[in-house]
């Protein structure tokens, strides 16, 4: 194993040789953390190691701009407390993404750790180590304060990460803020849409509760945009209105056959397991197919694999270099026993009556442009989750300019409907990563605040 790969299974419990320590008969004990959290020694002796970098790089790595040395000395002098609200300052989501955030090509990859010693900081382990101290403590009143009222009313639609930073940033800043979400709890793909081992013991919604505690904020459930609430509406009604609805709507193949049984998309897949109790209750193929090359189609393979599918295949159309799920991803999926076909496009899903598999073909690179060679192969399936991106849902974006299937918004998150604000994934500069979404929605209640000021 190289340097990486150890550090990969040592993180995941992994087993060198490709067997994996958590894949057992007992499926719901295949959902355990997959980092498990850090004791306060641990914690000390790794917060130690940092070498407390003066305009460290791992600062400018994160998106949103956490001070990074200042928390982990913080930890390593006795105060993790302090080192959280640092932390908490910066990112009011801090937990979630220090469970998810793929802290090795972010802030861990730009650790000066990596030149020294090849190995980094965990930073993220420490990010955890730190939100989790404080968030245990209930005595402890909440670490921000609210602004003096400013008598101004925000609607925010969509409880996801960046709806809810938003949320939160305007309420300290004063504001009164409602909250409409389209499903019955809050959280958006922090709940939904992340693999079931990075966010153990009901986590997403103890964050939003901690979120809330800062007052001002209020959510009404049940309320999609363009069948319960309208943009036209909400501009009437409230000064000033921030869109957060991520990328509701899955990409489809184009093939004859998507609507057989067995053939269903993977943030679907994922938000039916996170739902599920016991996890033993959640039904899977015996041979599933896995069609992208995201962290969600990792999420996907990697979880079929520990409900007890017997095969998981994840097809890739190009190389291994080309995808955008993170190496440490890639590398989960290989050591959890999912087989990776890079190279192939699909062009037909095969049925008898019932779903039995699909038909691929290979591909290649000419002159930089992806092509099929003709040559084709089957792969058998009982299953298949489509994972190649998702498109957002433009009902009742009137008035709004859309790009690429995203919303534009100028350097202050506004859209191109005056008093309209908009963040996260839904957005066209947005990366498809919870961190920045917390970002947009941090730094979108601040602009919102200095348009209600300039009003």
């Amino acid at each position: 194993m190289t340097n990486l790969q150890a550090k990969q299974a040592s993180k995941s419990g992994a087993m060198p040789g490709g067997a994996h320590a958590s894949v057992t008969g007992d499926v719901d004990s295949n959902f355990s953390d997959l980092h498990p959290a850090y004791s306060t020694l641990q914690a000390m002796a790794e917060s130690n190691r940092c070498l407390y970098c003066y305009d460290a790089p791992c600062v400018t790595a994160c998106p949103t701009s956490i001070d990074i040395p200042s928390f982990i000395r913080k930890i390593s002098t006795g105060n993790p407390d302090g080192a959280a609200k640092t932390i908490l300052s910066a990112n009011i989501m801090g937990g979630t993404c220090a469970r998810a955030c793929p802290t090795e090509v972010l802030c861990e990859q730009a650790c000066v750790r990596n030149v020294s010693e090849d190995v980094a900081v965990e930073i993220g382990s420490l990010q955890r180590f730190a939100v989790d101290h404080l968030m245990a403590r209930d005595e402890l009143p909440h670490p921000f304060k609210r602004a003096a009222a400013t008598g101004k009313q925000i609607a925010v639609v969509g409880a996801g990460p960046a709806g809810l930073s938003c949320a939160h940033r305007a309420a300290m800043l004063g504001h009164d803020v409602t909250v409409f979400e389209a499903k019955a709890k809050p959280g958006g793909l922090n709940e939904y849409g992340l693999a079931a081992y990075k966010m153990t013991h009901d986590f997403a919604q103890r964050e939003v509760e901690f979120l809330l505690g800062i007052g001002g904020i209020r959510i009404e459930y049940g309320k999609a945009l363009g069948r319960d609430i309208t943009l036209g509406a909400l501009r009437d009604g409230y000064d000033a209105v921030f869109v957060g609805v991520g990328l509701g709507s899955s990409n489809n193949l184009g093939l004859p056959g998507e609507a057989f049984d067995g053939v269903d998309d993977a943030i679907s897949f994922i938000e039916q397991l996170r739902q599920t109790e016991p996890k033993s209750d959640m039904p899977v193929g015996h041979n599933v197919i896995v069609i992208g090359g995201g962290n969600t189609a990792i999420d996907a393979a990697v979880q079929a694999k520990r409900l007890g599918a017997d095969e998981v295949t994840l097809v890739y159309r190009r190389g291994a270099e080309h995808m955008s799920a993170t190496e440490f991803e890639q590398e989960l999926a290989k050591i959890n026993g999912v087989i990776v076909r890079y190279w192939a496009k699909p062009v037909a899903i095969k049925a008898n009556g019932k779903l039995i598999g699909m038909e691929f073909e290979k591909t290649e690179l000419r002159d930089g442009k992806l092509v099929g060679t003709g040559e084709t192969f089957d792969i058998r399936a009982d299953q298949i989750l489509k994972a190649i991106g998702q498109k957002i849902k433009t009902d009742d974006l009137a008035g709004m300019e859309i790009s690429g299937g995203k919303i534009v918004v100028d350097d202050k998150y506004q859209t191109t409907a005056p008093g309209i604000f908009a963040g996260g994934d839904c957005i066209k500069s947005g990366e498809d990563l919870t961190v920045q979404s917390v970002e947009d929605g941090k730094q979108a209640a601040i602009a919102i605040d200095a348009f209600l000021k300039s009003a």
